[in-house]
């Protein structure tokens, strides 16, 4: 799917007829992703692509047809576990944010900003913080928080900027919080692949995303970016709004038709939702008394129950509730059909042997390894991890890409495995600024185009591609190894 079909609201023109009005470094970013949308296929073409050149290179390394292909089939599913997580991070986020009690809450927000300027920068503000905690809540809640916004008489706000903002927490920060693919995927035993156990060990959440030193990270990237968001937001005199975009923001109320039948009514009762309701309830306090609160939610079946129970209850009928699950499926097509040849990719580079048993994630390890100290893998790191998430706009799968080579590499050279995953992490969200993949979800419900939002994020990249490469370095100075941990 392209950003350029989205919604009822596209257009062809950037900001009011012509985008002269922009600065130099967001007209540039407007022709960028003009081009990036013209040319760019689906992201899944460069999951393919990379699985040739993945079994190209095992060949090239000497491994026999037989075991590349042997891998390649036995990988394939190895993921489905985690690649289930994965679409249920992203329901249960779009089905909570779209409940009711959230719209209601929404409203309430959209009541504070005193001018459309202001408006700009809290968006930006509210869509990180929510990102710490569902990143497809951040760009559900975001986007409906500035059409409630658009729809103040008494503000002129920029629809275009706002929308930016509303995105931040995919380009900033969310893979710094809870639901974290890397992290998750890192705590959980059971979600790894079994030839990257061994290498990376598993990560509790008190070793990456509860340090002290991501959270400062985080920290400071909301910061910069709210001041960032700020600043670019154009004055009411230049703003261009959703009604002068051709955008409707008036909210259509589409009640649940009456019941009719008997098995309607059914449908309609919400003593059913109570009722489950209940039993998660008492599932849940059992698990938080067992164990502490971190480790709980850092199984990723706890933290989308958690979620998913909370929509449930939130939406109330049960109607209503399979009617926002309907609704969220749509944007975890991309997870369902490219997670398997994730999984492939990985167990190619780390079971097919040559006949020395050398696997291609060795030799690129070693190739890490020979171009790079402890003190300057964590740039390295960050900068291919950046680069590399342009063409494979995954967090979870790109990670099982480079977890092999990359984990083994910081083995060698004694970096902190749980910072490496971090350094990942905070790299890996900076090309989503620039790369509408994962706009697409939030465009929908804003009813514009890629290219309408992307000259503000490129403002926000080229901030923060030097902010977090020297904070990365810099802080994996604090951190000493540990050897992996493989649970028995």
């Amino acid at each position: 799917m392209k950003a350029d079909k989205v919604g009822p609201g596209s257009h062809d023109n950037d900001g009011g007829g012509s985008s002269a009005s922009e600065g130099a470094l967001a007209r540039l970013a407007i022709r960028f992703t003009a081009w990036a949308e013209r040319w760019f296929p689906d992201a899944f073409v460069f999951v393919a692509i990379a699985v040739v050149v993945v079994a190209g290179a095992a060949f090239l390394n000497g491994a026999p047809v037989q075991a590349v292909t042997k891998a390649f089939g036995d990988g394939f599913w190895s993921l489905i576990t985690f690649t289930m997580q994965m679409v249920f991070v992203a329901v249960g986020g779009y089905v909570v944010a779209s409940s009711p009690p959230a719209q209601r809450l929404i409203r309430r927000l959209a009541r504070i900003p005193a001018t459309g300027r202001g408006a700009v920068g809290f968006v930006a503000g509210v869509s990180m913080i929510a990102s710490l905690f569902n990143w497809g809540l951040s760009l559900i809640f975001g986007g409906l928080l500035v059409r409630a916004l658009a729809e103040r008489s008494d503000i002129r706000m920029d629809y275009r900027a706002a929308g930016a903002a509303a995105y931040l927490g995919l380009g900033a920060t969310w893979a710094l919080g809870l639901s974290s693919s890397a992290a998750q995927l890192q705590a959980n035993a059971g979600s790894l692949p079994k030839a990257l156990l061994p290498i990376t060990g598993v990560i509790p959440f008190t070793e990456t995303i509860f340090l002290w030193q991501s959270m400062v990270v985080a920290l400071m990237l909301i910061v910069v970016s709210i001041i960032i968001a700020l600043m670019s937001a154009p004055s009411d005199k230049s703003a261009v709004t959703a009604e002068e975009m051709g955008v409707d923001v008036t909210v259509k109320e589409e009640p649940l038709p009456a019941p009719e039948q008997p098995g309607e009514w059914l449908e309609h009762w919400p003593l059913l939702t109570v009722l489950l309701a209940a039993l998660a309830i008492g599932w849940l306090i059992q698990e938080f008394a067992r164990q502490s609160a971190i480790i709980a939610i850092s199984n990723l079946n706890t933290y989308n129950f958690l979620f998913l129970m909370l929509g449930l209850l939130l939406h109330w009928r049960p109607k209503q509730f399979l009617k926002a699950v309907a609704n969220a499926v749509p944007a975890t097509a991309g997870v369902l059909i490219q997670f398997p040849f994730y999984g492939a990719i990985a167990t190619i580079l780390t079971t097919a042997k040559n006949a020395s048993g050398v696997t291609v994630s060795d030799q690129i390890a070693n190739l890490f390894v020979s171009f790079n100290t402890h003190g300057t893998f964590p740039l390295a790191m960050g900068i291919y991890s950046a680069v590399l998430g342009f063409f494979i706009p995954s967090g979870g799968g790109k990670w099982l890409l480079e977890a092999p080579y990359v984990m083994q590499a910081a083995n060698e050279l004694k970096v902190h495995l749980g910072w490496a995953v971090q350094v990942y992490n905070a790299a890996e969200a900076l090309p989503n600024l620039i790369n509408p993949f994962w706009m697409l979800p939030l465009l929908g419900v804003l009813g514009i185009r890629a290219r309408d939002v992307v000259g503000f994020t490129f403002l926000q990249l080229i901030v923060h591609l030097p902010l977090v490469l020297f904070l990365l370095w810099f802080f994996a100075r604090t951190l000493p190894y540990i050897p992996p941990v493989v649970p028995q």
